[in-house]
């Protein structure tokens, strides 16, 4: 990732100075292709993910989590659950959430 001073410079060195998109590419060391980004953008467009991410071991069990979440929305704060108590009373080792 370039920082934002690089974009402004090399946004400057084309668009101000008038140089091409091909020179600036040789003067900053960049790929003609990061240039055209830079003069597409004003600032560096952040990182889109284009998928979901994947959670094989843990997809299965998330509304049974989302289940527990929201029942302990509505219990006294001595009855919810946390990692430490969830850890220690072995729900790891049960059937309903295998061991990692």
């Amino acid at each position: 990732m370039f920082a934002v001073e690089v974009y402004a410079a090399v946004r400057h060195f084309v668009f101000i100075e008038g140089n091409s998109r091909r020179e600036a590419a040789r003067v900053f060391g960049l790929s003609r292709e990061t240039v055209s980004k830079m003069c597409r953008f004003s600032l560096p467009p952040g990182y889109t993910r284009t998928k979901p991410v994947k959670k094989p071991k843990l997809g299965a069990l998330l509304p049974v989590i989302d289940a527990i979440l929201e029942a302990d929305g509505t219990a006294p704060s001595k009855q919810r659950h946390s990692c430490q108590a969830d850890s220690s009373s072995g729900c790891a080792t049960s059937t309903a959430m295998p061991a990692v």
